[in-house]
Order: C-alpha cells, then sequence, then structure tokens
C-alpha cells in the first residue's frame, strides 16, 4: 500500500526522507501529467504544507529564492535588473494557473533539458541549497544537473533554496524562448544572457546560457570572454560566431532538428545579447 504524508515543518519532512524512499510532490504541475494512465505505486510525500520554504530573502552574501516559491510570487517580487531574464522565463512557463502553482525547486528537479528557469538561474550563477536530517549542502547548478531528467540530489535530500550571489546580481538581463507557437509550448531553443557594464562603457561580465539544445542547458564562454570588453553601444550581436556554439549537442525531435536548433540557438542569443544590451538587433542578426 502506498504512503501519503503532508508534513507541516521542514524537520518532520526531512525525517520521513530519512526513513525510506519517497516521491516529492511540490507544485504538481509535472508530478501529475508525468503518471499519465498509470497507477500511483509510489510513496508520496506532498511538501505543500512547508511554508518555511516559500518567499525570497537577502542574507549578506545571497539572494536566497526558496523552493517552494511560485513562478507568479518571483514574478511580483521586487528583485535587481539581475534577475529580469528569470522573471521573463517565469512568464513562459505554462498558464498562468501552472505559474500560480509551479515552484522554482521542482522546475529544477524535474531537469527537463528546456526547463525554462535554468539558463537565466545559470547566468546569475545560481546554487541549489539541499537539506536532510545530516545537514545542508550546496551544489552550484551546473553540479546539480546531470543529465536529462538526472539530478544530484540523495533520497533522503529535500531541495530547500535556491541561492544568488549577489556578486552576480548585477548588470542587465533579458530572456528569448523559440517554440513551434507563442504560447504554453516547450522549448526549441531558449537563451538568457546578463551583461554588466563597466565604467568606460565596455562589458566587464558576460554570462551566456543556451537551454534545450544539449541534456542540460549550458553556459557559452567562449562567447562570454568574446563580449568582455566590447562596447555595449557597438551592436554586440555582431559577435556571435558559429564557433562559440561546438559545446551544444542539439537533437532532433517532433519540434525541430538538430542542424534548426544550432542555428536557432545563434539567433535567439544575437537577439537575447541585443536586449540584454538594451539595443535592437542588426539587420544581420534579424531572422
Amino acid at each position: 500500500m502506498t504512503r501519503y504524508a503532508k508534513p507541516t515543518s521542514l524537520e518532520d519532512a526531512l525525517g520521513l526522507l530519512s526513513g525510506g524512499t519517497w516521491r516529492v510532490l511540490a507544485g504538481g504541475t509535472d508530478f501529475y501529467p508525468a503518471l499519465g494512465s498509470r497507477p500511483l505505486r509510489e510513496d508520496v510525500l506532498d511538501i505543500n504544507g512547508l511554508a518555511a520554504l516559500e518567499g525570497i530573502e537577502e542574507t549578506d552574501a545571497h539572494i536566497v529564492i526558496g523552493g517552494r516559491t511560485s513562478w507568479s510570487r518571483l514574478i511580483s517580487a521586487p528583485l535587481p535588473a539581475a534577475f529580469d531574464a528569470l522573471k521573463a522565463a517565469a512568464r513562459e512557463v505554462g498558464a498562468v494557473q501552472v505559474q500560480n502553482a509551479g515552484t522554482i525547486a521542482g522546475n529544477l528537479c524535474n531537469a527537463s533539458p528546456a526547463a525554462d528557469g535554468v539558463p537565466p538561474l545559470l547566468v546569475l550563477d545560481a546554487e541549489v541549497e539541499l537539506r536532510s536530517v545530516h545537514g545542508s549542502r550546496h551544489l552550484p547548478l551546473p553540479d546539480f544537473l546531470l543529465g536529462n531528467r538526472q539530478t544530484a540530489r540523495r533520497s533522503d535530500e529535500l531541495v530547500t533554496a535556491i541561492r544568488v550571489p549577489k556578486a552576480r546580481a548585477a548588470g542587465g538581463s533579458a530572456f528569448f524562448k523559440l517554440g513551434a507557437r507563442r504560447y504554453l509550448v516547450i522549448s526549441i531553443a531558449m537563451a538568457a544572457v546578463r551583461l554588466v557594464a563597466a565604467e568606460d562603457g565596455t562589458i566587464g561580465e558576460a554570462a551566456v546560457a543556451v537551454g534545450a539544445c544539449s541534456a542540460v542547458a549550458m553556459r557559452l564562454p567562449l562567447l562570454e570572454a568574446a563580449l568582455v570588453g566590447r562596447r555595449l553601444k557597438d551592436g554586440l550581436e555582431r559577435f556571435v560566431e558559429d564557433v562559440h556554439f561546438a559545446q551544444l549537442s542539439p537533437i532532433d525531435d517532433v519540434r525541430g532538428s538538430a542542424d534548426y536548433r544550432r542555428l536557432a540557438a545563434q539567433e535567439i542569443v544575437a537577439r537575447t545579447i541585443a536586449k540584454a544590451a538594451g539595443g535592437k538587433p542588426t539587420t544581420a542578426a534579424a531572422a
């Protein structure tokens, strides 16, 4: 017989996780569709009673987003412009009903290559906080996401927060998602960009990430290095080159071919860079 538990304290939830294997239920926006027509045969730990995991707060070094924070709450939160890309991605997570129920930690734990929240969190150098009865640990997001539907979370752990270093909450950011239609669609490709201007008007820091074009979303370090030192008004999108995307490994599926995804990634990255810089794409970068 399957078990169902809905603890109201984090300590109780971690105690249950330490004593058996549970399927964690947060917003449920991925949980129920994944079941399909199959009967539920796993023990379910419903964490929707853990109010302590909701909301956004600041410490001396981090901006901390509780694991149960909904996309809607994130959208309405007063956050620096560096989080604009994350807010834009939040508005793309399904319809408003899904944004009201879906959680940021659930999006990460689902570990889809097309998870909208991942590229914007990558450009913020976000890390994942995991807790168990034995203590807590913090993993950089690339170390937490191991592959398609694979994470580094142990069965006795709960993702309690996502932490963004305050040093990375600087500059402006933008997000672009390409799908087969405008709304309620899984990404063909997506990009997030964060740019920080130096005092002389050049780019002092650049962070660029692409999603849905590899098993996990990833940063593009070669392109980031090519942007640093360029002037914001130089039409930065023209510095985007094929070589910057060599590390991507897109797949062929019903939404698009691998070749199309690679070309699309270059196009949307160019547009997103232009938007983050406060300008508009040149004719060469426009589709």
